[in-house]
């Protein structure tokens, strides 16, 4: 690998590696957020796939080479068995070059040992609600990532959603929570729809109910400053439907399947993230 070394900075050149829903999803954002499409590349083996993507963004489909040679920062949104071998094969990565890893199980670890000694990568587990803008990423920084690679990759995940910083150590516990989290929340609401169709309604009049509903509670959980219980308690009237519902959620154990769920999710991570695991992991979900 080439020798030349780059500082990563706020103009960035970036290059997505894979034009998947994710990686189109972050492309979107980076243009929506204001950055220049001349400054941004991406890497997409499906002819057909990268001219629908030039079309429809301006932004340049290149060769893995080119993108290797030109980019500040790397991104990685390939399947996780894909991103050792991708790692390999970029013989003109410029050393210093910033590596942003979106594959769901692969370690900092694992992916510097693909790398020049001293490469900084920082890990991201992103969610799929950053098609609508509404993502949540949680980031990480390899052993030598600095604060102002982490701020970087920061700044790029907050063009599609919210985004935490925490320790890698903390990453499992991410997936199980965010990054699989919008499936459970899938499930309740359909779980909401069939109960609706059950009672009488119609489909689709159920499904406007119980989706507004999620969104609707999505918002006051995240913009009311308040507890979580205490906007349960606002809506619990002592002795009224909600209290009575609630009752048979408890008595079926709702908590206890939340916690068993999440667990398990967090157990699967941490196996799919083995020390050759971005040779052999899967995608979460």
């Amino acid at each position: 690998m080439s020798t030349e070394s780059t500082t990563a900075g706020n103009g960035a050149r970036i290059a997505l590696f894979g034009a998947g829903k994710i990686g189109e999803a972050l492309l979107a954002g980076l243009l929506s957020a204001g950055r220049s499409s001349d400054d941004v590349v991406f890497v997409e083996p499906s002819g057909e796939r990268s001219a629908e993507m030039t079309h429809r963004y301006g932004v340049r489909a290149v060769d893995a080479a080119e993108a290797a040679r030109t980019a500040d920062l790397v991104v990685l949104a390939v399947k996780p068995p894909a991103a050792a071998p991708l790692l390999d094969g970029l013989d003109e990565l410029r050393d210093g070059t910033l590596v942003v890893s979106l594959c769901a199980g692969v370690s900092t670890e694992a992916l510097q040992a693909h790398l020049p000694t001293g490469s900084p990568v920082v890990r991201v587990m992103p969610n799929t609600p950053m098609l609508v803008g509404e993502g949540m990423s949680a980031v990480s920084p390899g052993a030598h990532a600095t604060e102002e690679h982490l701020a970087l990759v920061e700044e790029m995940m907050r063009s599609v959603g919210r985004v935490v910083r925490v320790p890698e150590s903390q990453q499992d516990a991410v997936t199980a929570i965010s990054g699989s989290g919008p499936a459970y929340l899938f499930l309740v609401v359909e779980a909401l729809v069939e109960a609706g169709v059950a009672l009488g309604l119609p489909r689709p009049v159920a499904t406007e109910l119980a989706t507004q509903t999620a969104v609707g509670a999505a918002h006051m959980a995240r913009d009311s400053g308040e507890h979580p219980a205490l906007l349960r308690e606002a809506v619990t009237s002592p002795g009224g439907t909600t209290a009575a519902a609630l009752a048979q959620l408890e008595a079926h154990g709702l908590r206890t399947a939340f916690a068993v769920a999440t667990r398990a999710a967090r157990d699967r991570s941490a196996a799919l993230g083995t020390p050759d695991s971005a040779g052999t992991s899967s995608p979460a979900g």
